[in-house]
């Protein structure tokens, strides 16, 4: 089956409308952290207290997720993700409530741990469903190949479409406005998302599965954790350099549309991928995407204007999607099934913490050099992927594959 062959075939299983509602569920993420930090920033005057709510909005989403993840496992998708994607859409309207110039720092930090919190993990659940909707539909493990793939070029598509929303609306309707369009997004897709049909199959899958005895922390596990860790450390890592180099030539502005160039080549990539044969393994695409990921962010070291910034960004993307698309695919294997909406969520968790620890890092160094120094951050990284890689791919080979009961 081909790669376009897969992608109409899952859309005729699925139907487009879910496809559309899962998308649009995972947007109001991608734009919280955006619109949080331009909203509190230009409401109080003060970058720091910006950059300090949308960091507690990150980390808090990045804890929470696991935590509402396991809870998914043993209760369903349905309760768990309608009352997060109400109670996440009520915290974004809250930090619009309580910030304004004389808000307590506080109380608009405590709002924003909240909505981070409650804020569901849309893409990571999304891929939750895949098997047991393609369950006796053809040659499945095609299938949730093309669907694998599909989930890691919308997510990136995400990422790139979020920030630009908030950009947008913060022109015409101004930085609360864009933050209260991000609310009305969740309580409206986020809960479709949550009551779709979809969701019914997960809950089924959940009491008559098996494996609930068997460990989710084993050493695959590990792996993969560490290496969502690294790409999180890489995202985090590019924005800051590319910020800081935006900036240093009068252009900061530019930033945000600058870092979304990574996302155009992680799209093309992740449609892309299901094209491999079924004998080019997980663990090979992942160390082979590692190597790649590295070779591609060797060149920021030599950067020093944003038109070959962008060149080597544009590139970056390419090897991203295959990477993170590999990792989740291992994880939706080697799981036990009762703990694979943990295992995803931890996953999307680990790349959260891993852009916060980027990030940091690479605001540290950049204040005492230079942009270069933040990008050695993103090398770094990279390099330790490559590690992880390559020292863990014969274990990732020979695990077992747990039996996912459908």
């Amino acid at each position: 089956m081909s790669a376009i062959a897969s992608y109409r075939a899952l859309l005729r299983i699925v139907g487009p409308a879910y496809v559309l509602v899962a998308f649009l569920g995972r947007i109001p993420l991608a734009m919280s952290q955006l619109g949080v930090l331009v909203l509190v920033s230009e409401t109080t005057g003060r970058y720091g207290v910006g950059g300090a709510a949308a960091g507690i909005l990150a980390v808090s989403n990045a804890i929470g997720a696991p935590i509402f993840g396991s809870l998914t496992d043993r209760i369903g998708q349905r309760p768990v993700v309608l009352a997060q994607s109400l109670m996440g859409a009520l915290g974004l309207a809250g930090i619009v409530a309580v910030t304004d110039p004389g808000a307590s720092q506080a109380t608009i930090f405590a709002m924003a741990a909240v909505a981070g919190f409650a804020i569901p993990q849309v893409g990571p659940l999304a891929r939750v469903r895949w098997r047991p909707i393609t369950k006796d539909k053809g040659d499945q493990r095609r299938l949730v190949d093309a669907a694998f793939s599909y989930e890691g070029a919308a997510d990136e598509a995400s990422f790139v479409l979020g920030p630009a929303a908030i950009g947008v609306l913060a022109i015409i309707a101004e930085p609360s406005g864009a933050l209260l369009a991000a609310a009305a997004l969740l309580a409206i897709f986020g809960s479709w998302f949550a009551i779709h049909p979809t969701s019914a199959l997960v809950a089924r899958r959940t009491v008559t599965g098996t494996g609930g005895s068997e460990p989710l922390w084993t050493g695959a596990f590990v792996v993969l954790v560490m290496a969502q860790l690294c790409v999180g450390m890489i995202f985090g890592s590019v924005q800051t350099g590319t910020t800081v180099l935006a900036t240093s030539e009068g252009q900061p502005g530019r930033a945000g549309l600058i870092h979304a160039v990574l996302g155009v080549g992680s799209v093309i990539a992740g449609l892309a991928i299901t094209g491999l044969p079924e004998r080019v393994l997980y663990a090979t695409r992942m160390a082979v995407a590692s190597v790649g990921l590295l070779i591609l962010t060797s060149p920021l070291l030599l950067v020093d204007s944003l038109p070959a910034l962008i060149t080597v960004i544009a590139l970056m993307g390419f090897a991203v999607a295959p990477y993170m698309i590999s990792n989740f695919a291992l994880a939706g294997i080697l799981v036990p099934v009762r703990k694979v909406s943990t295992a995803m969520t931890m996953l999307a968790g680990a790349t959260g913490i891993g852009y916060a620890i980027g990030a940091a890092l690479a605001g540290r160094l950049a204040d005492a050099n230079d942009h270069t120094s933040a990008f050695a951050v993103t090398v770094a990284a990279a390099g330790l992927a490559v590690v992880i890689a390559l020292v863990s791919n014969r274990a990732l080979r020979e695990a077992v594959p747990v039996d996912q009961g459908y």
